[in-house]
């Protein structure tokens, strides 16, 4: 049986008088690929930006591997922890190598500010790198110059800059936006591909085809509450997801 990745449990964040997230709870398996949509609005940000430490719920509970209470802890300390986060616009070094910019996101707790600064990937880390641009389709490419890239091969690096730190969680907010057909279809295979029974990975898309490809549970958010969770069968024939969201 596979353990809980993530618990969440009645996640409430307030802005004002405005509800974003209302009292929702929700479980994440490890070796879960699980597809989070919704209309504007309906608190799929907001729900990333608390499990990554950004904003602070109002009231609820959030655990990762069924223990450590990410509420507690700072963006760093969440980031350490093994909750990885991919926004939408790739954040990668242009003017680097493609292998540089995965040897700077390496991490480490034993490492002090100057440390990482002057650091040298070892022999270790350098095969890690080797395995993480595997991973990501860029076999071979390391000494290629980010700022050269395609738009979806920058969206790969980024994914690949946090794969590098070996993240227990993985939080992809709308991976494929602005990606080609054929950018798309590789990064079903690469998202595919990532599913491990050490990692969870969550992923916030409006591209319903994408979903379907690669999430094995849906979950249907709408005004900040849970509307539905399921297989995206189930999701695409529910008519009140049609009317809130899929109809529009």
């Amino acid at each position: 049986m596979s353990k809980e990745a993530l618990y969440i449990d009645g996640l409430t964040v307030s802005f004002g008088a405005f509800r974003a997230i209302n009292n929702l709870s929700m479980i994440v398996k490890f070796g879960e690929i699980r597809g989070i949509i919704g209309p504007n609005g309906a608190g799929k940000t907001t729900l990333l930006d608390v499990l990554t430490g950004k904003t602070r719920p109002r009231s609820g509970r959030v655990l990762l591997d069924g223990a450590l209470d990410l509420l507690a802890l700072s963006e760093a300390e969440i980031t350490l922890s093994g909750v990885g986060r991919k926004f939408q616009k790739p954040s990668i070094f242009e003017a680097l190598t493609v292998a540089e910019n995965l040897g700077l996101a390496l991490r480490s707790r034993q490492r002090s500010i100057w440390g990482e600064m002057v650091y040298t990937p070892d022999e270790g880390d350098r095969a890690h790198i080797q395995d993480v641009l595997g991973m990501i389709g860029m076999k071979g490419r390391g000494d290629l110059s980010a700022g050269k890239l395609s738009h979806g091969q920058k969206q790969w690096l980024e994914i690949g800059m946090l794969l590098i730190q070996r993240p227990k969680v993985l939080l992809l907010d709308e991976p494929v936006a602005g990606m080609t057909d054929e950018e798309t279809e590789r990064t079903v295979t690469l998202i595919r591909a990532l599913r491990s029974p050490e990692r969870a990975i969550l992923v916030i898309e409006h591209d319903m085809a994408f979903v379907q490809e690669v999430a094995d549970l849906v979950s249907v958010l709408h005004e900040g509450r849970m509307l539905l969770e399921g297989p995206m069968e189930r999701v695409r024939a529910d008519p009140a997801v049609i009317e809130v969201y899929l109809g529009r």
